[in-house]
């Protein structure tokens, strides 16, 4: 698995400092290719063993998921207290969890569904490349930026 080796001035994310903020994070994206081209879905997670792993019902993500192929995984994440904004993302392949260990194990982790109904299929994205960035961010133009824009609460 590829790794970046310390934060620097091109605000690269260690290998261990991807992990701690996936580790944290509780909602991220996942893309799949269906039909030949990218679908990206929100899923709530945990890791467990150095893995995504999620809960789905049956349907687009999860035959997608089945097939074991290439698919990527995204969180992001901004903290108003320092201004700085980060991104982490995970490259490799699905799998469908089927061992019952395996599924306790994400389980006693807090995995559970947050949309209502049955998420009984467990996925398993085992990263092969994981990197990310974190960067200040511009200042905001106080009198034009949307008053959505959380870079705003420093003035607020």
């Amino acid at each position: 698995m590829e790794s970046q080796n310390s934060t620097g001035q091109d605000g690269k994310l260690t290998f261990d400092e991807c992990w701690e903020l996936l580790a944290v994070s509780v909602v991220g994206r996942l893309a799949l290719v269906v039909d030949g081209h990218p679908e990206i879905f929100p899923v709530n997670f945990v890791i467990e063993r150095r893995s995504v792993v999620f809960r789905t019902a049956p349907g687009t993500k999860l035959w997608e998921s089945a097939k074991e192929s290439a698919a990527a995984f995204e969180i992001d994440g901004y903290d108003t207290r320092t201004g700085e904004a980060w991104s982490v993302t995970a490259r490799g392949v699905t799998s469908i969890i089927d061992n019952h260990e395996e599924r306790a194990a994400a389980d006693a982790l807090g995995l559970e569904a947050w949309e209502p109904g049955n998420k009984a299929h467990y996925v398993r994205l085992a990263p092969k490349v994981l990197t990310g960035r974190r960067f200040k961010v511009a200042a905001p133009d106080i009198w034009n930026t949307r008053l959505a824009d959380q870079r705003r609460l420093a003035f607020e």
